[in-house]
């Protein structure tokens, strides 16, 4: 097995997990060079808000788009377009990653700026 293939094994076991609770989650993906975030409904079928460091707000503020401080930007956005979506409660799907550097900083930013997991 290699590395994505046990990430993925991860990722698999806590969808399953989000999809018996029946709950909105915050669904956060990390590449090398950006980070990016969807709040995506119960059914898993609509995606109701998105972030990323792709995007152009983003880009004019960070320099670089893998770091922790761009991880916290899209955490505090992605909260911002969460809550005038009407979601305030989501389950946290780190999609096999470890809860660490770029993703804890964006679950932290997320967290500060209003939604709760």
């Amino acid at each position: 097995m290699n590395k994505n293939a046990t990430r993925l094994r991860r990722a698999r076991k806590t969808r399953a997990k989000i999809a018996d609770l029946n709950k909105v989650r915050l669904c956060v993906y990390r590449s090398n060079n950006h980070i990016y975030a969807q709040v995506i409904s119960a059914e898993g079928d609509k995606v109701l808000a998105s972030a990323s460091t792709v995007e152009a707000e983003v880009r004019a503020n960070v320099k670089n788009g893998s770091n922790t401080e761009a991880a916290a930007l899209v955490g505090k956005r992605i909260a911002e377009k969460a809550k005038a979506a009407g979601v305030e409660q989501v389950a946290f799907d780190r999609s096999g990653f470890q809860y660490h550097g770029r993703v804890k900083a964006l679950a932290d930013a997320a967290r500060e700026n209003g939604l709760s997991f």
